[in-house]
């Protein structure tokens, strides 16, 4: 693959016809921890959505690599990795309102700054928010797995959502996928085999193995129990 070549990009036809979706709705009830964050500490970690490009090294204050999670659930791998790599910034994007207040209340707990939050569509933000090339790395653990194969098609991970995701991403940064279930595993594989901006990360080839960064949370922990296996796929920006 040549290195200077132009980033894929979606047509807006193609998105026109089949909008890729980051989510299903299923907000869930909010404790009151929960709701008092975001009115205690979403001026600090939280961002609104715009729809227009965003300066985040004037939001962060400085100039450093940026790692974007899309559906961070409670937060927990977030929090940790903003903890474990204080050098990179960090975007989370979460739908569910309790994660993200969950997380925020974890966030001024433990006096992390490098963590800005969306509670929006992941797509949105990429597409109008996030300048092309500006990334190091997306991650994406333990998406909706949509397994009904009627369903299959509302699947997050396709081929115009990667093409989405290298735009975005800079030449040799990461996509790092992760799953415990079979059949998306399999389908995660043919789909990245067949981008043509993403290449297998020749230090992480092998699924089986989780990745150091990426930490065994609890929810991961009680699918292992149930004799779930977990796919990591980590791929290198070309």
């Amino acid at each position: 693959m040549n290195a200077d070549r132009t980033p894929t990009q979606p047509t807006e036809e193609g998105l026109r016809r089949r909008p890729i979706r980051s989510f299903v709705l299923r907000q869930g009830r909010m404790s009151d921890a929960q709701k008092r964050a975001f009115e205690l500490h979403w001026p600090a970690h939280g961002l609104d959505y715009t729809g227009a490009v965003r300066d985040y090294d004037a939001i962060f204050g400085r100039k450093a690599e940026r790692v974007l999670e899309i559906g961070f659930g409670n937060g927990e791998q977030l929090l940790h990795s903003a903890q474990a790599e204080p050098a990179r910034d960090f975007i989370g994007v979460e739908v569910h309102r309790p994660g993200v207040g969950r997380l925020m209340n974890a966030l001024a707990d433990a006096g992390v700054d490098n963590v800005r939050l969306y509670n929006h569509d992941a797509v949105e933000v990429l597409e109008h928010e996030i300048t092309p090339g500006s990334l190091a790395e997306v991650r994406i653990y333990f998406p909706d797995p949509w397994h009904k194969k009627r369903h299959n098609k509302r699947r997050l991970v396709q081929p115009d959502f990667l093409a989405l995701l290298a735009s975005r991403v800079a030449l040799g940064g990461r996509l790092h996928l992760a799953t415990d279930w079979a059949d998306y595993a399999e389908h995660m594989r043919d789909v990245l085999a067949a981008a043509p901006d993403w290449r297998v990360d020749a230090g992480h080839a092998d699924p089986a193995v989780r990745p150091p960064w990426r930490i065994e949370t609890h929810f991961e922990r009680r699918g292992l129990r149930l004799g779930h296996g977990v796919w990591d796929f980590v791929h290198e920006r070309t």
